[in-house]
C-alpha cells in the first residue's frame, strides 16, 4: 500500500475520458471485477485449509471486508474516479522500480500467509479464541479500512504505487498530522484485526513475515520523496512519526 502524498491535478487526467464527469465504463468494470475476484480468492484460501463451510469466522470477515471495499469502492465511483483509477492498478506487475517489485511480492505472499495459517488454526484448533475477540478483530479491520477512507478522502492521489504528479504537494493535514504513512498505519490495524477475526492467534505470527517488507517499502518511499517531492523533508521535521504515533 502506497500513498504518495499528492493533491491538486488538473482534470481529465485519468480514465475519465478528458472530464470529471465521472469513471469509464472499463473503470467500473476494472474495479468491481477486481474486488470479485479477490475475494473469491480470499474465499478459497480460507475454506479450502479449513476443510469446512462451518467457519462462522471466515464468513464475518469476508462480509466485513466486502462491504467494506464495496463502500469505498463506491465512494471514489462517485467522488473520485481518478483515485479510483489509480488504486486499481496495483501489484507486483504494477511497480517500476524492482525493488518495489520483490516488496510487492513479499506482501502478497504474506498476506495469502495470514489467510491459510488462520484456516489451518481453525481447522485443527491449535488456538481457539472465544467469539467476542473475533468480533473485536472484525472491528480492527472496520477500523483499518475507515483510516484508509480517510487517507483517500484527504489525499485524492494516494497512488497504489509509488509515483509523482505533476503538480505534487506534501499533505499535511487530517491523517497525515499525525503520522507520515496512514495509509500504512490502517493496513497494520487491519492486518492485525484478520487473523483475530479468524479465531487465530498463530495467524499473528504470519504478519511477521510481512513486517520487514512493509518497513522496506516505507523507507524506500521516503527516500523518494525526500529526492523528488519539495517540502517533504520540512514535513518530515514536523510530523516526526512515520507509523505509529508517539512511537515511530
Amino acid at each position: 500500500m502506497c500513498e504518495d502524498k499528492k493533491q491538486a491535478a488538473s482534470p481529465g487526467t485519468s480514465g475519465s475520458s478528458g472530464t470529471n464527469s465521472g469513471p469509464s465504463k472499463d473503470l467500473t468494470k476494472k474495479a468491481s471485477g477486481g474486488l470479485l475476484f479477490l475475494l473469491l480468492v480470499m474465499a478459497a484460501l480460507l475454506f479450502l485449509p479449513a476443510w469446512t463451510l462451518s467457519y462462522w469466522q471466515a464468513w464475518a470477515f469476508l462480509a466485513v471486508f466486502a462491504v467494506s471495499s464495496v463502500a469505498i469502492t463506491v465512494y471514489l465511483t462517485k467522488k473520485d474516479p481518478e483515485l479510483l483509477e489509480r488504486r486499481v492498478y496495483a501489484g507486483p506487475t504494477a511497480e517500476k522500480e524492482t525493488s518495489q517489485k520483490i516488496i510487492q511480492t513479499l506482501t502478497s505472499i504474506s498476506f495469502t500467509g495470514i489467510l491459510v495459517v488462520s484456516a489451518l488454526d481453525h481447522r485443527f484448533a491449535w488456538t481457539p479464541l472465544p467469539p467476542y475477540v473475533a468480533l473485536a478483530g472484525d472491528a480492527l479491520v472496520v477500523f483499518g479500512f475507515l483510516i484508509v477512507f480517510l487517507v483517500y478522502k484527504e489525499n485524492t492521489f494516494a497512488s497504489a504505487t509509488i509515483e509523482l504528479a505533476p503538480e505534487q504537494k506534501v499533505i499535511s493535514t487530517g491523517p497525515y498530522k499525525l503520522v507520515r504513512h496512514p495509509m500504512y498505519m490502517g493496513a497494520l490495524f487491519l492486518l492485525v484485526g484478520i487473523p483475530l477475526s479468524l479465531g487465530s492467534l498463530c495467524g499473528l505470527f504470519a504478519i511477521a513475515l510481512m513486517m520487514p517488507a512493509l518497513i522496506w517499502r516505507l523507507l524506500n518511499e521516503e527516500r523518494f520523496l525526500v529526492k523528488n517531492l519539495p517540502g517533504y523533508s520540512e514535513y518530515q521535521s514536523t510530523v516526526r512519526h512515520r507509523l505509529v504515533p508517539f512511537i515511530w
